[in-house]
């Protein structure tokens, strides 16, 4: 097998994007992953959906839905082992399927941050106000969009500034989040098995058990929405490049972060619901932890204290995940011009802080802009922008992590058979995974052409819900985006396949060259 390479491509192996290598560890990198899922967030904002859809299975769902993301972990793990690049699925797809399924996974990963940077800026900012008493501020769009745009701006300002600012950040937020949840989840199910909960739910094993979801339709809409509550941890690998020893540590804290957020989402899950019912939830689906707090804590004296700190938690891990949504995003961006897949000034690097700084500025300000259009649609049509950003996000989620699962069993393909070891890992689990989200992207794009998907009254453009095109629609949109680039700059797509015959198994830790501007492989 040969490579022919361009004299001084910047990916010639053993050149460096120009990120700071060996600024994070594996306890930065996994906190990393932890809070761009932001735990707190996510279940103050999508709780109540997914009790809407499955009722009192809701916990069910959460270790479910953790399932296909242990199975993607195991892909992203062994990629990273072979290829530590800050593009992750792009760069991968890209050496396993090919150029434009790689454009295509690269396009759907940034779209994916910036589909959901409303729904985090928003309950920052509505819990900002509701925190300081300010009601009228927290219920109105308006307000919510102009401090949720400060919050924006803030957090891509910390990005660019360096990646141990940002981690450093993060773990603060993260503990903060992480004690007051747990804390939260203690007193709850104390106070429902005391009985000094009036109309509490008693706690049932039954709410673990993987059926009764309410039908195929049901099963499959919670199945997204918590698969979204997921969404985040494969941030850790998208640091790779700034992690010590970037081709294991970063796939390790990859593993970590979904075993810690799978405890996480059932224990304060199964809380919540023991509190009042699934109804409850249902009927507060927009502010589950703010109802279900009020409850448990009361709203006079330490009741009022913890209630405060419960909506601390929900702003510090919005917060966080504003920044750690902004981090991958910005990498991929560097990634895919560093790989002349995207325009060449996505790739410049801050000299000083060592942080693709200009792509990270470039997504920030188009986050704001798209907060603002999201924000006049709704307004527009009624409909609620936490919910739209969800449930739209969670198809381009489905696809991109889904397209990873089916890119490592392409890629170490020749291996698979060698070993028990090989065949569970970047076989078997990769396939079950890609073949999940696989299905979960079918049945709900099909879903979505229901004008009654988000809910009665129905709202309709062009005769299926806005969801369908918030989350199909500007996904299809990356494809005449990588026509009109192909015509601008063939070099990327003219690369082809890698070839792994003469590769070893992926647990011996070999690490291939990486993708190279206008490498041709041959055989």
């Amino acid at each position: 097998m040969t490579t022919t390479l361009t004299e001084g491509s910047p990916t010639e192996p053993g050149h460096s994007k120009g990120l700071k290598e060996g600024a994070l560890g594996l306890a930065s990198a996994t906190v990393v992953g932890v809070a761009s899922t932001a735990p707190g967030y996510s279940i103050a904002a999508t709780l109540g959906l997914i009790t809407a859809y499955v009722g009192l299975r809701s916990p069910a769902m959460m270790w479910i839905s953790f399932l296909p993301m242990a199975c993607i972990a195991a892909a992203f793990f062994y990629l990273n082992r072979a290829d530590p690049d800050c593009g992750t699925n792009f760069t991968w797809v890209t050496r396993a399927i090919g150029p434009r399924s790689g454009w295509m996974g690269g396009w759907s990963s940034l779209i994916a941050d910036l589909v959901i940077m409303p729904s985090l800026a928003a309950i920052a900012a509505s819990y900002t106000f509701t925190l300081f008493g300010f009601t009228g501020q927290a219920n109105s769009i308006w307000w919510q969009m102009g401090l949720g745009i400060l919050f924006i701006l803030a957090m891509t300002w910390i990005c660019a500034v360096g990646i141990e600012l940002s981690a450093r950040t993060q773990m603060g937020l993260l503990v903060t989040e992480l004690f007051i949840l747990v804390a939260f989840s203690v007193t709850a199910l104390v106070k429902v098995y005391g009985n000094k909960i009036h109309g509490s739910a008693h706690p049932s094993w039954s709410w673990l058990a993987p059926h009764h979801f309410g039908g195929i339709g049901g099963f499959t809409e919670g199945l997204l929405l918590a698969i979204f509550i997921y969404w985040g941890w494969d941030t850790a690998v998208s640091v790779n490049e700034e992690c010590e020893d970037a081709d294991r540590t970063p796939g390790i804290a990859a593993i970590l972060s979904t075993f810690i957020l799978v405890a996480i989402y059932v224990t304060v899950a199964f809380a919540a619901q023991a509190v009042k019912g699934a109804d409850f939830l249902t009927n507060n689906y927009n502010d589950v932890l703010s109802a279900t707090g009020n409850i448990v804590f009361g709203t006079t004296g330490v009741g009022w204290v913890a209630g405060k700190l419960l909506i601390v938690a929900v702003l510090s891990s919005a917060a966080a995940s504003c920044q750690t949504t902004i981090l991958p995003a910005a990498r991929t961006a560097l990634s895919m011009s560093v790989h002349r897949a995207a325009p060449e000034f996505f790739g410049r690097m801050d000299r000083k802080h060592l942080t693709p700084a200009l792509s990270t500025w470039i997504f920030g300000i188009f986050s704001c802009a798209w907060f603002v259009l999201l924000t006049v649609l709704t307004r527009i049509n009624g409909g609620n922008i936490l919910e739209w950003s969800a449930l739209g996000v969670g198809l381009m989620i489905a696809y991109y992590y889904g397209q990873t699962g089916f890119a490592c069993v392409i890629y170490f393909r020749r291996y698979i058979f060698k070993s028990v070891k090989n065949f569970v890992f970047v076989g078997l689990l990769p396939l079950i995974g890609g073949l999940t989200l696989g299905y979960a992207f079918l049945q709900s794009v099909w879903d979505m052409t229901n004008p009654n998907y988000d809910g009665p009254p129905p709202v309709s453009w062009l005769g299926v819900s806005p969801v369908f095109w918030l989350g199909l629609g500007v996904f299809l949109a990356g494809i005449p985006l990588m026509f009109w680039w192909h015509a601008h700059d063939r070099t990327f797509f003219e690369r082809g396949r890698d070839h792994v015959d003469e590769r070893p198994p992926p647990e011996a830790g070999y690490q291939v060259p990486p993708l190279v501007a206008a490498a041709r492989v041959e055989a």
